[in-house]
């Protein structure tokens, strides 16, 4: 069976799932793996350190896809022979058709995954470009997104450390991105686009949207159109389009209230008033005895106090309304594995 899932990218993602599940990402038998991963090499590399060199800095067109021994160009019965006619479980997402900016995010994923290798980014396995066929491959993720586990109802929650461990992985993320040797500011952070591997190994995925950062030495910042999600996207960025690493840091700090919380980082419930999770949640963060009153009760208590008062602190950091306030994601990332 599949499902079929909308981004803001304007394409949407078919998830081929199968019986044939039991290891982490891509799940296929060996003889499945050889045929679609021939000719092509994925590496592992520590964090912040780019496998390859430079990203580009600006959208490019159809057909300028960059050179990288990471990606296959597949043909359309390629995949699905490899996939044994899309019954095996992989992540394949379908661009829509006569999309424009459907079009340029197709080809920046492409291009940005293509030319970066991280634990902490999704695999992308290759891409295919055949007729009206504009299709990308990723490892499937099993355990879908840190959305899905946050904000439905399920019969389990997640464990305080797992909380812990998906914010880690997804910081290390981040991180290499923006250290990378051509930064990428990753513009539209949300628990949507964190996705889990069966142990629960965050990896980044969907950087369509993603921007390279800024290439001279006197720029301060990109200027965009603003792309993001509001509850999420930082102030700056809203207001006038200029966009930093510190926009991220400031999403990155929303995902870290709703890991708190268990609350969206926007709430409709109230008669369709929309709350946003930032301003309900500040007041409490700085204070031991008022952070209680916040986290989330599906946590039942089974949480360390002075590693969620360490979060709050972090994530009150992470979303000053000044961005230059704000902590770099190394420093970020540094607090949560030397605290949490």
């Amino acid at each position: 069976m599949y499902w079929r899932e909308h981004d803001a990218t304007g394409y949407s993602s078919n998830f081929h799932k199968s019986p044939v599940l039991g290891c982490t990402g891509v799940s296929m038998t060996q003889p499945d793996i050889t045929r679609i991963s021939s000719n092509t090499t994925h590496s592992t590399v520590p964090s912040g350190i780019s496998s390859l060199g430079s990203l580009p800095t600006h959208h490019r067109t159809e057909g300028e896809i960059l050179s990288s021994p990471n990606l296959k160009a597949f043909s359309f019965n390629e995949l699905k022979n490899a996939t044994k006619n899309f019954r095996i479980a992989v992540a394949i997402k379908n661009l829509k058709p006569d999309d424009f900016q459907g079009r340029k995010d197709w080809l920046t994923e492409v291009n940005n995954l293509g030319q970066l290798s991280h634990p902490n980014l999704v695999l992308l396995i290759g891409y295919c470009t055949e007729g009206e066929n504009l299709l990308l491959v990723h490892e499937f993720m099993p355990r879908g997104s840190l959305e899905g586990h946050l904000f439905r109802r399920g019969p389990q929650a997640l464990t305080w450390e797992i909380r812990m461990k998906v914010a880690v992985g997804a910081a290390k993320g981040l991180t290499f991105l923006h250290e990378a040797k051509s930064q990428v500011i990753y513009r539209d952070f949300r628990s949507a686009k964190i996705l889990l591997d069966a142990d629960y190994n965050a990896k980044l995925s969907y950087i369509g949207l993603a921007n390279a950062g800024p290439t001279r030495d006197y720029d301060t910042h990109v200027a965009t159109v603003f792309m993001g999600v509001h509850g999420y996207a930082a102030p700056e960025y809203i207001a006038t389009g200029e966009l930093t690493a510190k926009s991220d840091v400031y999403s990155f700090g929303v995902v870290l209230l709703e890991l708190i919380s268990g609350r969206h980082a926007m709430d409709y419930s109230n008669n369709g008033v929309r709350c946003s999770l930032v301003d309900w949640a500040k007041p409490h963060l700085g204070n031991k005895r008022k952070l209680f009153s916040i986290m989330d009760t599906k946590l039942g208590g089974q949480y360390p106090q002075k590693g969620a008062y360490t979060v709050a602190t972090l994530a009150l950091l992470c979303l000053n309304p000044e961005a230059k306030v704000r902590p770099k994601m190394s420093e970020v990332l540094v607090t949560l594995e030397k605290r949490c």
